[in-house]
């Protein structure tokens, strides 16, 4: 991140008419994945002096690495970072869990500093830290366990289809298309209810007691999806074969129903070739990329900035 970048979030900070100037701040880096989140937020935080909170789903779980692209032992050591590596993939980490860390995070980096850094993509992380986590209504166990059977016996492929035909809402929106444990759970809210899960994600806003600004990154589709394309090779110049090899025992966990690990799996299940694994993996990147657009483009406070190829 070049300094005129960091000169214009300053810029917003001095502008921004609804802050109040007796509250800390948060800025919040968005925006989709190989666009350059990491180091724009390292830069930020060195310039204030702050530290960093992880936004992201699956770079909190300390078995996964390079499939993750989690930040480097440099780039950890620069800063220091909350929420990477903290949890274990046989535990369950939701939005309620990265809300309660968040906030715990912030008010600890608040006892020395009036700023800190978030960056992610997990826009339901990010929603749940800003505006407070949804109540959801209970569930018949006899409803989920139906559920879970029927996907046992049918597929994930059934799954998708049940649930892009009866909540076209949430799977037009969500970033986990191939998530079992995520689609289950919208189709059991809609059969309980009636209801898209979305519905339950309309909750109040909480108003919290500091102020955000949040900024997006975004560049040219064509210069993202070359550096989306680099970043898959890499990992595979790194190892990420051999670090899916190391957690097959592990496939069926919540944590790896993700892009990078199932491609693998799939081919080291004999189910495709090494080579298509690592073209599936660009493709699934290239449209989950296309998706946080989609979700971040709907947030009316996203302050965006257009980087280039080197940003």
């Amino acid at each position: 991140m070049d300094k005129t970048n960091i000169n214009k979030v300053l810029a917003l900070l001095s502008s921004s008419s609804d802050f109040n100037p007796q509250q800390p701040t948060v800025i919040i880096i968005v925006g989709p994945t190989a666009v350059g989140k990491t180091a724009f937020a390292i830069a930020l935080a060195k310039h204030f002096n702050t530290s960093i909170i992880s936004a992201d789903s699956r770079q909190c779980y300390k078995e996964l690495s390079i499939g993750v692209a989690k930040p480097t032992t440099a780039e950890l050591a620069a800063v220091k970072h909350y929420f990477i590596g903290t949890h274990s993939i046989n535990e369950e980490v939701n939005a309620g869990v990265f809300e309660k860390y968040a906030l715990d995070a912030v008010a600890t980096i608040f006892e020395t500093n009036s700023v800190a850094v978030m960056v992610g993509g997990t826009g339901l992380y990010i929603k749940s830290f800003c505006e407070g986590i949804d109540d959801m209504p209970s569930i018949d166990p006899a409803l989920r366990n139906s559920i879970i059977t029927d996907y046992e016996t049918n597929g994930l492929e059934w799954l998708q289809h049940q649930v892009a035909a009866k909540d076209p809402i949430y799977w037009e929106s969500t970033h986990e298309k191939n998530n079992p444990q995520r689609l289950m759970r919208a189709l059991e809210i809609l059969l309980a209810t009636g209801k898209s899960i979305t519905h339950f994600q309309s909750a109040q806003k909480i108003t919290r007691p500091f102020n955000i600004l949040k900024i997006g990154l975004s560049m040219p589709r064509e210069i993202l999806n070359e550096r989306i394309h680099n970043r898959v090779d890499a990992m595979m110049e790194e190892g990420l074969l051999q670090e899916v090899t190391s957690l097959l025992r592990n496939a069926n966990r919540n944590a790896l129903q993700t892009v990078g690990y199932q491609e693998m799996f799939a081919h080291l299940s004999g189910e495709i070739t090494l080579e298509d694994a690592v073209a599936l993996i660009k493709q699934h990147t290239r449209q989950y990329a296309k998706r946080q657009m989609t979700w971040f483009k709907k947030d009316n406070q996203i302050h965006w900035l257009e980087l280039d190829a080197k940003s």
